[in-house]
């Protein structure tokens, strides 16, 4: 027997949630409170307070009304939750592993067809057949794009949530509710003795008609549908190991905090920080957030870098020196690359280091996609992944772009209201080595590994030093 001692209903509106609902209240010793957590009601229409609580109790004290649920319930108490209702109570559910959960779904299209029906005619539940309302549907795509995108985001997190919490939950579909044998399957799931000998009569069936007698303009159907990625195809596969917020990386001066993204300039950036006064390092959240207080005015900022140049930076200044001595070992190993030590680089041609680089290339979009035995270093990582790392903490006020590094170095220090240093230079010696040795070859290679810098940021696929 199961060991639950309340549950929750994840649905949407239009997805026979009601008629599920009833069914779960006709078995002896269940009882679902509705929406429970409404923002605009407290599990039933026009109702605002129920267990001593009001509406303004509920929101102030969720996790409050959620107890008093369950402790002034007799039996199995749960509720119905969709994806707009009080976040805090989503948390507080998933992390109960005494909380049964049960996952409704229904298609789609048929969900918002019937949304559209319910707007246009008011009417939202069905109990006598005779004061049917009927009307169509007018089928918006752009809407009904929005309305997908909603439920599968929820779903990812909900299934998310499950996975890693190591929980199962009871999957049933619209056309299932209809099904006695399936209710009486949730019902041993829950751990409830008692069976359903019939459904609920109580609520009627709306609209049974097909689809495209429902609405107004079938026609858009197909072409909402079409513009649909479905399976996902148009998705960059993504096996990039998730970054930290790398707060000790970090360096701040006169209210300016640089968060560095690995690209090999960061030496001339401090530089131009050193500027506008003493260098402050070393930081973790705590010290970074007394810094922050004692700024009058502070703004973070990051700096792009094209990804092909900063992968050459990567290589000449850290894997060719074995900055990178794992990382360096295993390209060489992986590839069967035979790399001169460190102290004899130097002597390296043109023809030797674009051999190289081009392994290079191909072993970091191994590396990237999780391919390869060796973590994935900060200098090889995409710049995506670093911010988004940041993020965890919080992302920068400004993303600066190398090849426009004067302009934005002068609107940060006019967001500071200081005068803006001269810009540092750029740095030609690491543009000019790399056009020596660069081809088409090495283009695409780039490209490929670092796909997600070059489509998130729209980077040129051919670089040129400008």
């Amino acid at each position: 027997m199961a060991d639950f001692r309340s549950f929750v209903m994840f649905a949407e509106m239009r997805t026979g949630s009601n008629f599920l609902e009833a069914n779960l209240n006709a078995l002896p010793g269940v009882t679902c409170h509705g929406e429970a957590f409404n923002p605009h009601f407290i599990g039933r229409q026009n109702q605002s307070d129920l267990f001593g609580m009001t509406l303004a109790d509920r929101d102030a004290m969720p996790l409050e009304f959620l107890s008093r649920m369950r402790a002034q319930t007799p039996g199995l108490s749960g509720f119905r939750y969709f994806h707009d209702h009080d976040p805090r109570v989503f948390d507080a559910v998933m992390a109960d592993r005494s909380c049964a959960k049960i996952v409704l779904t229904r298609n789609p299209v048929e969900s918002y067809v019937s949304w559209k029906i319910a707007q246009a005619t008011g009417q939202w539940k069905l109990t006598n057949a005779k004061k049917l309302k009927v009307a169509k549907a007018v089928f918006d795509g752009i809407e009904f794009e929005a309305h997908v995108s909603r439920l599968q985001s929820f779903q990812i997190t909900l299934l998310h949530a499950l996975q890693v919490s190591g929980q199962t939950a009871f999957w049933i579909d619209y056309e299932d509710v209809q099904d006695i044998a399936v209710l009486n399957g949730l019902a041993a799931f829950l751990g409830i003795e008692a069976r359903l000998e019939g459904l609920d009569p109580t609520l009627k069936k709306q609209n049974p008609e097909e689809i495209a007698d429902k609405v107004e303009n079938p026609q858009a159907i197909p072409e909402a549908l079409a513009r649909l990625d479905r399976f996902n195809l148009a998705r960059t596969p993504n096996f990039e190991p998730r970054r930290s917020s790398a707060i000790p990386s970090f360096v701040a001066a006169g209210g300016a905090l640089f968060m560095p993204l690995r690209t090999g300039i960061e030496a001339q950036i401090e530089g131009w920080l050193a500027s506008l006064g003493p260098l402050t390092r070393d930081f973790t959240q705590k010290t970074l957030r007394q810094w922050k207080a004692a700024q009058r005015t502070h703004r973070s900022f990051a700096v792009l870098r094209h990804p092909l140049l900063r992968a050459w930076a990567t290589f000449a200044d850290q894997v060719l020196p074995a900055a990178l001595p794992e990382f360096r070992t295993a390209m060489s190993r992986t590839l069967q690359l035979d790399l001169p030590p460190p102290h004899k680089i130097d002597r390296m041609s043109d023809a030797d280091r674009q051999a190289a680089f081009l392994g290079f290339l191909r072993f970091a979009r191994l590396n990237l996609s999780g391919q390869t035995a060796v973590r994935v270093p900060a200098p090889v990582a995409t710049q995506t992944a670093l911010l988004q790392g940041f993020a965890q903490y919080q992302g920068p006020d400004l993303i600066l772009r190398e090849d426009r590094l004067g302009e934005g170095l002068a609107f940060l220090a006019t967001q500071l209201g200081t005068a803006c240093p001269p810009p540092p230079a750029a740095d030609r010696d690491a543009a000019q080595a790399l056009s020596a040795i660069l081809t088409p070859e090495i283009e695409e290679a780039a490209r490929e590994a670092y796909v997600r810098d070059y489509q998130g940021y729209g980077f040129a696929s051919a670089w040129s030093q400008g």
